[in-house]
């Protein structure tokens, strides 16, 4: 009976000859959310529905790096496969606080390279680096990141989370970003394609609508996500946005934006994320249940349903399993697992990348 020691930490990952020989050939296009600190046996039984493909997590599920841990260990315990997430952006999006580093928002980024470009990109790169790092140690496979989004002023919800206004900008440090976090080991999530920047609507509170031309949106908003794609990004979120010069449904929906002008005029190859199903934005189409096969029909190739767990159970009961990912396109988002966090906190490349960092961001 062989077993094999794969580099996950906290015994993330002991496989046995039989796992590697079950590897599914598919996985569920579901990402739950869980309530608390530990799992309950709702959960449990939710986790392990064929349609369950991940989970994300947030602040509440959040209390010390080896509750963390723990928690990333038993999930994995109930389904071995299963991607692990959370939004860890820096700035007010950081779930994980008490004992990890501090990170900076993308707006205090984009300030450094207004004062410096090379400083800039140098800080941007530790910091994706230090993020992914620390959550692969938690055993974290993903961080939904970094946001591409445009900062005109006008949308509070972006605000501070995006670089800058400029799309120079903007492409200039996301992908110093992403080479970061690709260094550290993680997959990246560019958000919320094809931009949400220009409109004043919160689409967790509404449906905002933009009323520009495409030709406007691709030379202005898109071309951050044009040029990540590009640069190898590996998955991307579509906005809860109605455009409605361009499409009359809105883009997590649409087959236009995802197919004709995602996959085939920007030849985006990657994975598709819905962003939450439960916001306001989502509302256009329908029940829970009739907004998980709209996002999946139109090409998301994974949904999340957060905050709402009847909404999640309706989406479970009747979603059909036709939806199921291929497996070989979804192991590209899974974390390469190398260090515990006391192993990577000694590390030469810690060390390294720390440094850098603490030279812009030393007092935080």
């Amino acid at each position: 009976h062989i077993v094999f020691h794969v580099k996950y930490p906290y015994n993330l990952g002991r496989y046995t000859l039989e796992d590697f020989q079950l590897m599914p050939q598919t996985i569920g296009p579901v990402i739950l959310d869980l309530m608390g600190l530990e799992i309950t046996p709702e959960e449990r039984e939710l986790l392990q529905h064929p349609l369950a493909g991940g989970v994300i997590l947030f602040a509440r599920n959040y209390e010390s790096p080896s509750q963390i841990s723990q928690l990333c260990s038993t999930i994995r315990e109930i389904t071995p496969f299963i991607l692990i997430a959370v939004d860890q952006e820096g700035g007010r999006v950081q779930r994980f606080k008490e004992g990890l580093i501090t990170l900076p928002s993308m707006r205090e980024i984009g300030e450094v390279y207004q004062d410096s470009h090379e400083k800039g990109l140098r800080f941007a790169y530790s910091s994706g680096w230090l993020m992914a790092a620390e959550l692969l140690a938690l055993g974290v496979d993903l961080s939904f990141a970094p946001v591409l989004d445009l900062d005109k002023g006008w949308n509070t919800v972006i605000g501070d989370r995006s670089f800058a206004a400029s799309p120079a900008a903007v492409m200039a440090l996301g992908e110093a970003v992403i080479q970061g976090m690709h260094a550290a080991g993680m997959a990246a999530t560019g958000k919320h394609f094809p931009g949400h920047g220009s409109v004043k609507s919160d689409s967790h509170l509404e449906l905002p609508v933009d009323l520009r031309q495409f030709t406007e949106i691709f030379q202005q908003d898109m071309q951050p996500f044009s040029q990540m794609i590009s640069a190898g990004i590996d998955a991307l979120m579509p906005a809860h946005i109605l455009f409605s010069e361009v499409d009359d449904k809105p883009v997590g929906f649409s087959r236009y934006w995802l197919q004709e002008i995602l996959r085939k005029k920007l030849n985006f190859s990657g994975i598709i994320f819905s962003d939450d199903l439960n916001m306001a934005g989502a509302e256009f189409a329908g029940n829970y249940f009739s907004r998980a096969e709209a996002a999946l029909a139109a090409g998301c190739d994974m949904i999340l349903i957060c905050n709402n767990r009847p909404g999640a159970i309706e989406i479970m009961d009747h979603l059909s399993e036709k939806y199921r990912l291929s497996f070989d396109k979804f192991k590209r988002l899974k974390g390469k697992f190398s260090y515990d966090l006391n192993t990577l906190h000694a590390s030469s490349a810690w060390k390294n990348n720390f440094n850098q960092y603490r030279k812009v961001y030393g007092n935080q």
